[in-house]
């Protein structure tokens, strides 16, 4: 083990932790989500499906961004020292829709803090509880899960499977990778600054967030009716510059990179 016990069980003694933050649901703020991630604008007729997304966004003043553009270590969540930060997967439960315009307050826990170690190294899981209440009312439940890691070594391009790939095609450019970091007021580099993409984190292009990707799967599997329920689990990143294959098979759903792979996995159940 290359982390010391003393750091793990420091970091460990931050379950537990609880913060609560108030804020009005604009619909502003929401329109902004919904164009960034292809919807329309009209969201007062119809909300995206993973309309909580477009509230409670970090928002750290410019002394406390890390170099990588995440807020620094520390805060919060605890303050694990592996260098790469992810939002690796999160599970979702919808009780009541939102009302936008009113206050709403953010409850969020600190669940649990996980050290595994393996082939691929040191990797630190982290589980955050959220729960949003509108007049007392759990209005939206998610349990959101963090890993971090050491750096690595450098990924490579895929290369494009010769075979079509079942699904429906989706093609995000530069500005619609710009205009999800505004509109969830993530700031982490490897999303619009291709140089420190390659050079720091060693990666053949900028990569689309997670959370977009989630997004546009919640989208796909809510066009009929709206979801009790949504889960991602991201497993491998997906590169501006090709072609991102979405797929649902009933309640499952997947994201696959232009070689064929899987790169995010999603699940959903419905209101009756």
């Amino acid at each position: 083990m290359s982390i010391d016990p003393g750091a793990i069980s420091e970091w460990r003694s931050a379950i537990g932790r609880q913060e609560t933050r108030c804020e009005v649901l604009a619909v502003e703020s929401l329109r902004r989500y919904a164009l960034a991630i292809g919807r329309d604008a009209d969201v007062e007729r119809s909300q995206p499906a993973l309309a909580h997304w477009a509230f409670f966004l970090p928002a750290p003043a410019d002394d406390e961004v890390g170099g990588d553009g995440h807020p620094k270590r520390g805060g919060f969540l605890p303050a694990i020292t592996l260098p790469r930060r992810m939002f690796a997967a999160s599970r979702m439960e919808f009780h009541v829709p939102l009302e936008l315009g009113k206050l709403a307050e953010m409850t969020s826990i600190v669940a649990d803090v996980v050290h595994k170690s393996g082939r691929s190294g040191d990797l630190v899981f982290v589980e955050v509880e959220r729960v949003l209440r509108q007049d007392g009312v759990p209005r939206v439940s998610e349990r959101q899960s963090y890993v971090y890691r050491g750096d690595g070594e450098s990924t490579a391009m895929p290369a494009p499977s010769a075979d079509p790939i079942d699904g429906e095609t989706w093609h995000p450019d530069e500005i619609n990778l710009f205009r999800f970091s505004a509109a969830t007021f993530n700031g982490h580099r490897i999303h619009y600054d291709l140089p420190y993409a390659s050079e720091v984190e060693g990666y053949p292009a900028l990569v689309i967030h997670g959370p977009f990707t989630a997004s546009k799967l919640a989208e796909l599997a809510s066009r009929e009716r709206p979801l009790a329920s949504f889960s991602f689990r991201a497993q491998a990143p997906l590169f501006l510059g090709q072609a991102v294959t979405l797929q649902r098979a009933q309640n499952e759903l997947r994201a696959l990179r232009a070689d064929g792979a899987v790169a995010m996995t999603g699940a959903a159940t419905w209101v009756e």
